[in-house]
Formats: structure tokens, sequence, C-alpha cells
């Protein structure tokens, strides 16, 4: 069998690697149109930042020792022109020597990724205009860092590795201002999350200025400034994180199924509606696990499960791919952000009727050193209680609560599955109380009536409105609102009729609740708490 692969990052080195382990006969070749292959894209940022020290690092393999340790032949400086399927060949051309060369295959395996979106505005081809997909765009940034040059920065994008690459300027001493044409920053998270994370940013000094669309490049021979929608902002380098299309435009006249994004159509194998032609990676479009509906999800990891799916199955398995989450995380400054799964509007567009509770909880035992808190948002349905997604922001390990998210999404958990599991615990690296399960049983309790509240998304819509705010703090600590300790209260509270709308609110929403449990004892019948309190809304809220 010889088996062609078209793009040598992950999805496609990890298909050569796997199928040669399984099959040491299989005729294996890889053509990439660069220098290097299996890189590790997704540490660029970190480059950039000083915190890998030298470009060698991000190199996984070269060429030659991945051939040696694989069996696999590899020709790098190759770019595919044409496919065709007829006579089973490929035309490439040398990029070293412009020569035109042909390859022939029995299986044809598409894996040639994606490329940044480099808008057509004025000055884009100026000096300093950077993107941030390959090595050598991260060591043209990084040099130009070392250089002196860049003392400002506008990013233009504001996903994980737009504030990824913000964050590594930040932390070189660089003014850096994010700027991107959505609503939010991390689309993928829900608003209020999003927002969270914003407002953090901005205590620390990264400004994101969303609805603001990139129109100029301004400048004689490099970066001056950056005009957009809403200003000209003066920076000396433009770093452009505007997304990715996937490499396709070679298969125009091959008669392969495209996307209306450029994707490759592919089925739960990876075929194309070639049966010798397959895709995967980040030019492929897969499934959502959850909907089964088309998902773009262009991530490493998922291209990895693909490549060894995909390897298996041209070795005889037959293997279905279950689709992806949309997993991801992201370090920001002092700040780590991850999500998987369905976010709340998602999941009411799949047609699930979704409940949701946002908390405040402790990543570790609050005594000991370096304990901090997570800011959680699960996502479930309110009929099957099953669970469809979880978004965690803290200064902790906020990938534990995500993969756990993961594994029970996966397995189609509902909240009752998980709600006595065994989770780890010791005090340096949780609590005795899972959080996970901390907020999985806040969610329950909000499912079943116990607790009652408004969301931050309910309270900022006005839902509070005609409500008597009530400071539940173990200190007061809202000015302008009544405070109450619940603890002292045992019978009713001066002032206030059962009936009376009580909005309480604390740090995190515990007090809060334990509040309005007295209360409800007690007989008064129109309380609400405001979930994630001022921890997650801010201190100033109105009474």
């Amino acid at each position: 069998m010889k088996v062609l692969i078209i793009g040598g990052v992950a999805a496609g080195t990890k298909v050569a690697a796997k199928l040669k382990r399984e099959n040491p006969s299989a005729q294996v070749q890889i053509l990439t149109k660069s220098q290097d292959i299996s890189y590790a894209g997704c540490g660029l940022p970190y480059y950039v930042g000083g915190l890998i020290k030298e470009r060698e690092e991000l190199i996984v393999n070269s060429p030659a020792k991945f051939s040696k340790l694989t069996g696999a032949s590899v020709e790098t400086s190759i770019e595919v022109t044409k496919v065709d399927r007829s006579s089973k060949t490929v035309s490439a051309t040398n990029l070293s020597t412009q020569e035109t060369l042909t390859y022939s295959y029995d299986k044809l395996i598409i894996a040639t990724g994606a490329s940044p979106v480099v808008p057509p505005v004025e000055g884009i081809h100026l000096e300093n205009v950077f993107t941030m997909r390959t090595p050598e765009d991260a060591v043209s940034l990084r040099a130009a860092i070392e250089a002196g040059q860049i003392k400002r920065a506008v990013v233009a994008g504001g996903g994980f590795i737009g504030l990824e690459v913000a964050e590594n300027l930040h932390s070189q001493g660089i003014r850096t201002t994010v700027i991107d044409m959505a609503p939010q920053i991390m689309p993928p998270f829900d608003p209020e999350m999003a927002e969270y994370a914003e407002n953090h940013l901005a205590d620390l000094g990264i400004m994101a200025f969303t609805n603001t669309r990139l129109e100029a490049v301004l400048g004689e021979t490099k970066v001056e400034k950056v005009k957009t929608s809403r200003k000209a902002m003066k920076a000396d380098a433009l770093i452009l994180a505007l997304g990715i299309r996937p490499n396709t435009g070679f298969l125009a006249d091959s008669g392969i199924e495209l996307n209306d994004n450029g994707t490759v159509k592919v089925n739960d194998s990876f075929q194309t509606n070639d049966p010798d032609i397959y895709a995967l990676g980040d030019c492929a479009m897969v499934t959502n696990r959850i909907t089964q509906k088309p998902a773009w999800s262009p991530m490493g990891s998922s291209a990895n499960i693909e490549g060894r799916l995909l390897a298996q199955n041209l070795n005889g398995h037959s293997g279905q791919y279950p689709g992806v989450l949309g997993t991801g995380v992201c370090k920001l400054p002092g700040l780590n952000c991850g999500r998987t799964g369905l976010g709340e509007a998602a999941a009411k567009e799949a047609g699930f009727d979704p409940v949701s509770v946002i908390t405040v909880v402790d990543d570790k035992a609050h005594y000991y050193p370096g304990a901090s808190s997570f800011l959680v948002k699960m996502i479930a349905d309110r009929n099957s209680r099953k669970l469809l997604g979880l978004q965690c922001m803290g200064s902790g390990e906020v990938d534990k609560m995500i993969d756990i998210a993961v594994m029970g999404i996966s397995l189609g958990a509902a909240l009752t599955d998980m709600e006595y599991l065994d989770f780890a615990y010791a005090p340096p690296f949780s609590t005795a109380i899972h959080p996970f399960a901390h907020t999985l049983n806040v969610l329950l309790n909000k499912i079943s009536g116990e607790f009652e509240t408004f969301t931050p998304v309910e309270y900022q819509a006005g839902a509070a409105e005609g409500y008597t705010l009530i400071d539940c703090s173990p200190a007061p600590s809202l000015e302008g609102a009544e405070y109450l300790d619940y603890t002292s209260l045992t019978g009713e509270f001066p002032g206030h009729s059962k009936e009376e709308p009580l909005f309480l609110v604390c740090a995190k929403g515990k007090r809060a609740y334990l509040t309005q449990n007295r209360l409800k004892s007690l007989g008064y019948t129109n309380t609400r708490v405001l979930e994630g309190g001022t921890t997650f809304n801010g201190t100033e809220i109105e009474a």
C-alpha cells in the first residue's frame, strides 16, 4: 500500500507514524510545503515571550529524525498544486528548484492545515506586521522585540492565540491593545464569562476593544499607527490573529467536495467523496460530539486523535470518530480560562432546554498557600439533566475542571451520575468537596428550586429591579444596602414582609444561599441570590 500524505505538522505526521508502527511494510511518503515538520504551533506565543528560549524547542522532529524514527519518507519545500483522481497522482512544485513533479498514490491523505487570515487593507505589508502561525512568524516578532523596535503593539484578534500573544508582549513591558470585530473576546465562551476576562485584562493594562474593525495600517515603511473603526492607535507593530483559512485551494478542480468555509467534507472515518482520499486536521470539517452537526475544530489535540484513528482504519480497523466538544484552554496573565461542550445559546439552538449556574469556589483548601478561586459556569439540560458544557476561569489548574466535564459529556452523563464521584483530595490539590462537585451540587439545587437566583446576565438585564438589596456578607460591604447576618436571624426579618422581593448578595454567592435557606425556613417566599456574588459581577451592585 502506497500512502501519500500532503502536510506534515500534526495530523499528517501522526498518521504516518502510527501507520508505520502498525504496518512497517506500508510505503508512506509525506510532502510538505515548509522546511519544518511537526512543529509546536500552540507554543509560538511563549517563544515570543521568552518562556521558550530556543527556536529548536518548538520543533518536535526534523524531517531526517522523523524518517529515521518512523520509516516514513519526508520531502520538504514541496507544494502540491493539483490532484488527479483518475490517474491517482498529484502534481507539485519544488519550491527550491521550481521543478514540476508528479507523485502517485494508492491512498491520499490531505492534512494541509490552514493559513492565517490576512485582510486586504491598506498598509498590511508594512514592516512589523506579523502573523502567528509558523516558527518563522514567532522568530521574526521576537527579533523585532529584542532589537528594541516595539514599544506599543496592537493585536488584531481576541481569540486564544491573539490573547496569548498579548500576554507575552505585555510581560515584556510592551503596551498592548487587542481589537476584535466580534462583540466579545474569546468567542467560544459565553458573553458574561468573556466579559469577566476582558475586565481582568483591562485591570492589568491590556485593553480589548470589541466591535472594532481593522481598517488600515499607517506608516511610511513600517507600522506607525493602526487605523480601526473606532480610532487610529499609535503602534510599532501589528500582530494578526484574525483566524485561519483551510489550505484547500489546490483542490478546486479535483472534484473533492468542500464546505462553504473551504474545509474538506469527510465522513466519520475521514473519508472524502473519493473512497481513496482522506482529509483530517485543520483543513477538514468534523462533527460536534453532542449535536452531531458539522463542527470545525482546528486544534493540535484533535488533529492527533484524528491521525491515530485514520492510521488504524487504513490498517484494517473500522473506527468511527465520535466528534469534538470544542475543548480549549488559554493562559492569560493571572487568569487561566478553559471550556468544553455547548455554551448556553448553542445548547438552546441545538434543541435543549439549558439551565446554568455560575459559582465562585475554592480551587484548593482555602488555608493552603496559593489557594485561590475558580469561577465556573456549568450548563445542563433541564429535563434530562445531562451535562452539556463547562466554562472555568481562575489562576489555578482550570484544565482539571474541564477534563472532568469532557469525560462526563463524552459518556452522556447526567448530573446525578456524577453527583457522588470519588475525586482526589488533599489540601495542596483540591477541596474536600471537589470544586466540580460543588458546582454540580449547586446546579442540582437550582434545578430543584431549592436555590433561587438571578444569573449575572439576568441581573444586568434588570431582573433585580423592584427587589430590596440585602448585603449578606460576613461583615457589611455593600454601600447603601441593608445588612443581614443570617446567623443571628431566628424570627422575622425586621421591617420586611414575608412576600417582599429580597435580593441577596455576598462575595461569592454561598453566604447569600445560606441566608436564603434561613429566610425560606422562616416563611419568606420571594428571595433571589446573585450568582457569583460581587466576585464575578463586580462590587458596584446597585441598591
